[in-house]
């Protein structure tokens, strides 16, 4: 139990940082958000559990296919709220965009055999 409340604090550490560290410095706090923190934290806690690296290799392999429709969002919402576009709306619209991204992803990749 000490265990996953010690992988909790850490994850939800190193995200209210880069939340706090973006509200002075957003570049800053955009580099540190672009780095890959959950998805490593994630192959830690992974193989800490299981000790299993080919566990880890695929789930690294995963998220590399899925890293690409995510961006849909990164890209949707500067555009919506240049727009004007209320943030809750941006947000909800390009999560939908975003959802969208990765069923058109799980298809084409699914087209070319390739199974995540």
């Amino acid at each position: 139990m000490i265990y996953y409340i010690l992988k909790i604090a850490i994850t939800t550490i190193l995200i209210v940082a880069i939340s706090e560290i973006s509200k002075r410095n957003s570049f800053i706090g955009a580099v540190l958000a672009s780095v890959p923190l959950v998805s490593v934290l994630a192959m830690f806690w992974l193989y800490i559990d299981t000790g299993d690296a080919t566990k880890v290799s695929t789930l690294s392999s995963s998220i590399f296919w899925l890293v690409l429709p995510s961006l849909a969002l990164f890209l949707t919402l500067p555009i919506l709220l240049k727009l004007e576009l209320h943030f809750y709306w941006a947000i909800a619209i390009s999560i939908g965009i975003t959802s969208l991204s990765y069923l058109l992803m799980l298809a084409v990749l699914n087209y070319f055999g390739v199974k995540l």
